[in-house]
């Protein structure tokens, strides 16, 4: 009469399943390239520094001190910030090493 049947649709071919994920991985590899893989290697460098640390280098904390390396034990470091001044703090603390000659005696 006046309301026709509805009849449901037969599915068509399968292109919906593997073209759905297409952009969401190509999402999680643009995300690892541009975040996560730059973000791992700042961590190797870093890492890499706290390692190489010796007596002697010249470092900046990350409060901004700048300072001479006087001891190392393994959590922690002393710095010379004046001749007679001394602090002690964790390695992490200490976010690059400055090139010899750098710090200026007054």
């Amino acid at each position: 009469m006046l309301i026709s049947n509805a009849y449901a649709q037969t599915a068509g071919a399968e292109s919906g399943g593997l073209m759905g994920f297409i952009p969401l991985i190509l999402m999680f590899v643009v995300l690892y390239f541009v975040m996560i893989r730059p973000q791992m290697k700042r961590q190797k460098e870093v890492r890499n520094m706290l390692e190489a640390l010796s007596v002697g280098d010249e470092v900046v904390t990350v409060g901004g001190l700048m300072g001479k390396v006087t001891t190392l034990k393994d959590p922690y470091v002393t710095v010379e910030l004046l001749p007679g001044t001394e602090v002690k703090m964790q390695k992490n603390a200490i976010t690059a090493v400055l090139p010899k000659g750098t710090i200026k005696e007054i």
